[in-house]
């Protein structure tokens, strides 16, 4: 959000199409002028549906956890189950949703910790987080024909750890934890 004396202005948009479309994702080539020098500029940006994180904690203070393979770095990565928002659904009825598909766990009502944007440069979208509390394992898991997930219950006291350490990397997954241990310690 702008300070009160930001001399930052929107930039106007002159024609905006859709130059790809990629199933998950289309890429939109907008013409926009710089307020500044009134100079034209080709900007891309990637629209895509909001998604979803969860942070499911155990009676235990154990974060449901799950490790995946992901394309784009060639790596298994640690992250909170989560996934993208369906058509005609709210993010708090995504949240636990995505927790039962991917964990097999539910638990209590989801709690809103908020949303960030995936990556406001290119990006359109939001990543919105919920806690589940008292998360238990209720039901069978049901992938999705891209996933192979494998369930980890990670006590929360070693998240901190695990994030300078790299072994949670995922830059979406540790703004939404940073957002809930904030959250927590002004509570």
């Amino acid at each position: 959000m702008p300070t009160e004396n930001s001399n930052i202005k929107p930039w106007s948009l002159k024609q905006s199409k859709i130059v790809g479309d990629f199933k998950i994702f289309k890429v939109r080539s907008d013409n926009r002028t710089s307020p500044r020098t009134g100079k034209e500029h080709e900007f891309y940006v990637i629209e895509s549906v909001d998604w979803c994180n969860v942070i499911a904690i155990t009676k235990d203070d154990e974060l449901v956890m799950v490790e995946q393979y992901r394309q784009g770095t060639s790596l298994i990565e640690l992250e909170l189950p989560g996934g993208m928002i369906d058509p005609g659904e709210t993010p708090i009825e995504t949240a636990p949703r995505e927790l039962r598909e991917e964990t097999g766990y539910a638990g209590d009502k989801p709690e809103s910790v908020g949303f960030v944007y995936a990556n406001p440069a290119i990006m359109n979208n939001k990543v919105h987080t919920f806690v589940i509390r008292n998360a238990n394992l209720q039901h069978d898991t049901e992938f999705d024909d891209g996933e192979d997930l494998a369930v980890r219950l990670i006590p929360i006291k070693n998240i901190p750890k695990l994030i300078l350490e790299g072994k949670i990397s995922h830059s979406l997954m540790v703004a939404a934890l940073a957002k809930f241990n904030y959250l927590n310690k002004t509570h």
